[in-house]
């Protein structure tokens, strides 16, 4: 699994969840419930995580969506 994407941004979350289900590309969010335990005031950022094989898809798919500066660097 590698990491896709990590924002404290709800809205990225639950669009790149979209994106990837609508893809086919399986995806879960990692540390939802830590982000949920600090009280929600951001310190600790939500991460979509995607299998490494699928990588350049979603990176593609995620650039065509016009949100490829949420993106996380290789």
């Amino acid at each position: 699994m590698i990491e896709l994407v990590r924002t404290n941004d709800a809205v990225i979350i639950s669009f790149v969840e979209s994106l990837m289900r609508d893809a086919g590309i399986a995806c879960f969010v990692a540390d939802q419930n830590m982000s949920i335990l600090e009280g929600s005031i951001g310190l600790l950022q939500k991460r979509v995580m995607i299998d490494a094989d699928q990588a350049d898809a979603a990176r593609r798919i995620l650039k065509d969506a016009g949100i490829e500066n949420e993106i996380r660097q290789k």
